[in-house]
Protein backbone atom coordinates (compact mmCIF):
# COMPACT_ATOMS: atom_id res chain seq x y z
CA UNK A 1 0.00 0.00 0.00
CA UNK A 2 0.99 3.27 -0.82
CA UNK A 3 -0.26 6.85 0.20
CA UNK A 4 1.99 9.09 -1.01
CA UNK A 5 1.33 12.54 -1.98
CA UNK A 6 -2.22 11.97 -1.09
CA UNK A 7 -4.49 13.78 1.33
CA UNK A 8 -6.56 12.00 3.50
CA UNK A 9 -9.51 13.44 5.86
CA UNK A 10 -10.46 11.38 8.96
CA UNK A 11 -13.17 12.32 10.84
CA UNK A 12 -13.29 11.82 14.48
CA UNK A 13 -9.52 11.12 14.67
CA UNK A 14 -8.28 12.21 18.13
CA UNK A 15 -8.85 8.68 19.33
CA UNK A 16 -9.19 5.21 18.99
CA UNK A 17 -9.69 3.43 15.08
CA UNK A 18 -9.76 7.31 13.84
CA UNK A 19 -6.21 8.03 15.14
CA UNK A 20 -4.95 5.05 14.21
CA UNK A 21 -6.35 5.39 11.12
CA UNK A 22 -4.77 8.84 10.30
CA UNK A 23 -1.08 7.89 12.00
CA UNK A 24 -1.68 4.44 9.48
CA UNK A 25 -1.97 6.55 6.49
CA UNK A 26 0.36 9.22 7.43
CA UNK A 27 2.68 6.41 7.54
CA UNK A 28 2.61 5.23 4.52
CA UNK A 29 3.03 8.74 3.05
CA UNK A 30 -0.64 10.54 2.93
CA UNK A 31 -1.51 14.17 4.66
CA UNK A 32 -3.38 13.31 7.15
CA UNK A 33 -6.34 16.33 8.08
CA UNK A 34 -7.52 15.58 11.48
CA UNK A 35 -11.07 15.99 11.80
CA UNK A 36 -12.04 16.57 15.25
CA UNK A 37 -15.01 18.34 16.96
CA UNK A 38 -12.78 20.07 19.78
CA UNK A 39 -10.45 21.89 18.18
CA UNK A 40 -7.93 21.68 21.09
CA UNK A 41 -7.81 18.03 20.70
CA UNK A 42 -8.27 17.89 16.97
CA UNK A 43 -4.68 20.22 17.74
CA UNK A 44 -3.01 17.80 20.22
CA UNK A 45 -3.72 14.92 18.24
CA UNK A 46 -2.55 16.62 15.26
CA UNK A 47 0.92 16.81 17.24
CA UNK A 48 1.05 13.43 18.06
CA UNK A 49 1.07 12.12 15.22
CA UNK A 50 3.68 14.68 13.87
CA UNK A 51 6.04 13.67 16.64
CA UNK A 52 4.97 9.84 15.17
CA UNK A 53 6.31 11.08 11.71
CA UNK A 54 3.43 12.21 10.25
CA UNK A 55 2.38 15.09 7.92
CA UNK A 56 -0.33 15.69 10.30
CA UNK A 57 -2.83 18.83 10.38
CA UNK A 58 -5.96 19.65 12.82
CA UNK A 59 -8.97 20.45 10.93
CA UNK A 60 -12.18 21.43 12.79
CA UNK A 61 -15.39 19.48 11.56
CA UNK A 62 -18.35 19.04 13.95
CA UNK A 63 -20.23 16.37 11.30
CA UNK A 64 -23.30 17.41 12.88
CA UNK A 65 -22.60 20.95 12.05
CA UNK A 66 -23.27 22.26 8.24
CA UNK A 67 -21.66 25.02 9.00
CA UNK A 68 -18.20 23.18 10.07
CA UNK A 69 -18.34 20.79 6.69
CA UNK A 70 -18.48 23.72 4.20
CA UNK A 71 -15.82 25.39 6.02
CA UNK A 72 -13.55 22.06 5.79
CA UNK A 73 -14.09 21.67 2.75
CA UNK A 74 -13.51 25.45 1.38
CA UNK A 75 -10.53 24.87 3.33
CA UNK A 76 -9.01 21.83 1.84
CA UNK A 77 -10.20 23.62 -1.39
CA UNK A 78 -7.85 25.97 -0.59
CA UNK A 79 -5.04 24.72 0.93
CA UNK A 80 -5.13 21.18 -1.51
CA UNK A 81 -7.26 21.80 -4.27
CA UNK A 82 -8.62 18.25 -3.63
CA UNK A 83 -8.86 15.54 -1.34
CA UNK A 84 -7.92 11.89 -2.23
CA UNK A 85 -9.51 10.26 0.75
CA UNK A 86 -12.28 10.41 3.51
CA UNK A 87 -12.73 8.10 5.96
CA UNK A 88 -16.23 8.84 7.64
CA UNK A 89 -15.12 7.33 11.20
CA UNK A 90 -16.53 9.82 13.54
CA UNK A 91 -19.95 7.76 15.23
CA UNK A 92 -21.56 7.36 18.48
CA UNK A 93 -23.35 4.69 20.72
CA UNK A 94 -25.58 6.34 23.20
CA UNK A 95 -27.39 2.49 24.52
CA UNK A 96 -25.32 1.13 27.24
CA UNK A 97 -26.79 -0.72 28.43
CA UNK A 98 -27.65 -2.34 25.15
CA UNK A 99 -31.57 -1.88 24.61
CA UNK A 100 -34.35 -3.42 23.33
CA UNK A 101 -36.39 -2.11 20.29
CA UNK A 102 -39.72 -1.42 22.91
CA UNK A 103 -37.38 0.33 25.52
CA UNK A 104 -35.63 2.59 22.72
CA UNK A 105 -36.10 6.37 23.05
CA UNK A 106 -36.92 9.20 20.65
CA UNK A 107 -33.59 10.65 21.89
CA UNK A 108 -31.39 7.89 21.46
CA UNK A 109 -33.09 7.27 17.64
CA UNK A 110 -32.55 10.98 16.86
CA UNK A 111 -29.18 11.30 18.58
CA UNK A 112 -27.93 8.50 16.82
CA UNK A 113 -28.67 8.85 13.11
CA UNK A 114 -27.65 12.53 13.70
CA UNK A 115 -23.81 11.73 14.01
CA UNK A 116 -24.16 7.81 12.54
CA UNK A 117 -26.04 8.96 9.12
CA UNK A 118 -26.49 12.36 8.73
CA UNK A 119 -23.31 13.54 9.75
CA UNK A 120 -21.98 11.24 7.15
CA UNK A 121 -24.49 12.55 4.27
CA UNK A 122 -23.09 16.15 5.78
CA UNK A 123 -19.45 15.65 5.46
CA UNK A 124 -19.21 13.12 2.14
CA UNK A 125 -21.89 15.86 0.16
CA UNK A 126 -19.55 18.78 1.45
CA UNK A 127 -16.67 17.48 -0.15
CA UNK A 128 -17.38 15.17 -2.86
CA UNK A 129 -16.57 17.79 -5.38
CA UNK A 130 -12.87 17.79 -4.07
CA UNK A 131 -13.16 14.03 -3.93
CA UNK A 132 -14.25 14.28 -7.80
CA UNK A 133 -11.45 16.37 -8.25
CA UNK A 134 -8.89 13.67 -7.93
CA UNK A 135 -7.21 10.85 -9.61
CA UNK A 136 -8.62 8.32 -7.65
CA UNK A 137 -11.13 9.46 -4.95
CA UNK A 138 -11.77 7.00 -1.34
CA UNK A 139 -14.54 7.18 0.95
CA UNK A 140 -14.53 4.76 3.56
CA UNK A 141 -17.68 4.64 5.86
CA UNK A 142 -16.75 2.68 9.10
CA UNK A 143 -19.45 0.92 10.00
CA UNK A 144 -20.70 -2.41 12.05
CA UNK A 145 -22.00 -6.15 11.64
CA UNK A 146 -24.67 -4.68 13.44
CA UNK A 147 -26.02 -2.74 10.53
CA UNK A 148 -26.80 -6.27 8.67
CA UNK A 149 -30.47 -7.83 9.31
CA UNK A 150 -28.69 -11.27 7.69
CA UNK A 151 -25.96 -11.43 10.61
CA UNK A 152 -27.94 -10.34 13.38
CA UNK A 153 -31.17 -12.43 12.81
CA UNK A 154 -31.91 -15.18 14.84
CA UNK A 155 -28.72 -14.34 17.45
CA UNK A 156 -28.55 -13.77 20.97
CA UNK A 157 -26.60 -10.98 20.89
CA UNK A 158 -28.10 -8.12 23.09
CA UNK A 159 -30.13 -5.48 21.05
CA UNK A 160 -28.24 -2.12 20.44
CA UNK A 161 -31.47 -0.80 18.69
CA UNK A 162 -30.33 3.07 17.86
CA UNK A 163 -27.12 2.12 17.01
CA UNK A 164 -27.95 -0.91 14.92
CA UNK A 165 -30.61 1.06 12.79
CA UNK A 166 -27.94 3.69 12.33
CA UNK A 167 -25.65 1.15 10.88
CA UNK A 168 -28.18 0.00 8.68
CA UNK A 169 -28.83 2.60 7.38
CA UNK A 170 -24.90 3.79 6.90
CA UNK A 171 -24.50 0.65 4.70
CA UNK A 172 -27.42 1.22 2.07
CA UNK A 173 -26.21 4.88 2.28
CA UNK A 174 -22.63 3.46 1.22
CA UNK A 175 -24.34 1.60 -1.50
CA UNK A 176 -26.41 4.41 -3.05
CA UNK A 177 -23.41 6.81 -2.69
CA UNK A 178 -21.49 3.86 -4.62
CA UNK A 179 -24.46 3.51 -7.75
CA UNK A 180 -24.14 7.60 -8.00
CA UNK A 181 -19.98 7.34 -8.26
CA UNK A 182 -19.90 4.19 -10.26
CA UNK A 183 -19.00 5.96 -13.21
CA UNK A 184 -16.64 8.19 -11.77
CA UNK A 185 -12.96 7.67 -10.40
CA UNK A 186 -14.41 7.60 -6.16
CA UNK A 187 -14.97 4.12 -4.76
CA UNK A 188 -16.94 4.66 -1.98
CA UNK A 189 -16.99 1.27 0.56
CA UNK A 190 -17.64 0.64 4.37
CA UNK A 191 -16.27 -1.82 6.39
CA UNK A 192 -16.05 -3.08 10.12
CA UNK A 193 -13.28 -2.70 12.29
CA UNK A 194 -14.31 -5.36 14.35
CA UNK A 195 -15.21 -5.81 17.89
CA UNK A 196 -11.76 -3.13 19.14
CA UNK A 197 -11.33 -1.59 22.47
CA UNK A 198 -13.29 1.67 22.22
CA UNK A 199 -14.91 4.23 23.87
CA UNK A 200 -17.74 3.68 22.25
CA UNK A 201 -18.31 0.38 23.65
CA UNK A 202 -16.73 1.30 26.79
CA UNK A 203 -13.62 -0.46 26.26
CA UNK A 204 -15.43 -4.02 26.01
CA UNK A 205 -14.06 -5.25 22.81
CA UNK A 206 -10.72 -7.63 21.92
CA UNK A 207 -8.95 -5.76 19.33
CA UNK A 208 -7.21 -2.73 19.31
CA UNK A 209 -7.55 0.09 17.72
CA UNK A 210 -4.54 -0.20 15.28
CA UNK A 211 -5.65 -3.92 14.72
CA UNK A 212 -9.68 -2.29 13.78
CA UNK A 213 -7.54 0.86 11.33
CA UNK A 214 -6.17 -1.78 9.37
CA UNK A 215 -9.06 -2.32 7.15
CA UNK A 216 -9.95 0.82 6.76
CA UNK A 217 -6.65 1.73 5.58
CA UNK A 218 -6.71 -1.47 2.87
CA UNK A 219 -9.64 0.54 1.43
CA UNK A 220 -8.79 3.84 1.66
CA UNK A 221 -6.10 2.97 -0.12
CA UNK A 222 -7.76 0.68 -2.73
CA UNK A 223 -6.46 0.44 -6.37
CA UNK A 224 -7.91 0.87 -9.62
CA UNK A 225 -9.08 -2.71 -9.41
CA UNK A 226 -10.39 -2.73 -6.06
CA UNK A 227 -14.07 -3.04 -5.43
CA UNK A 228 -17.06 -0.59 -5.10
CA UNK A 229 -19.88 -0.53 -2.70
CA UNK A 230 -19.11 -3.28 -0.40
CA UNK A 231 -18.78 -4.08 2.63
CA UNK A 232 -15.82 -5.99 4.74
CA UNK A 233 -15.13 -7.12 7.70
CA UNK A 234 -11.81 -9.65 8.56
CA UNK A 235 -13.21 -12.33 7.10
CA UNK A 236 -13.94 -10.87 3.48
CA UNK A 237 -17.36 -8.91 2.08
CA UNK A 238 -19.85 -9.47 3.81
CA UNK A 239 -23.57 -9.76 2.26
CA UNK A 240 -25.41 -7.25 2.76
Amino acid sequence: MDAKGKIALVTGATKGIGYETARALGALGATVLVGARDAERGAAAAAALRERGADARALRLDVTDPATAEAAAHLVQERHGHLDILVNNAGINVEWPARQPSEATLHDLRTTMETNVFGVSTVTNALLPLLRAAAAGRIVNVSSEMGVPAWLSGTQMPAMTAYSLSKAALNMLTVLYANELRDSSVKVNACSPGFVVTDINRGAGVLTAQEGARIVVDLATLDEDGPAGVFLNDAGPVSW
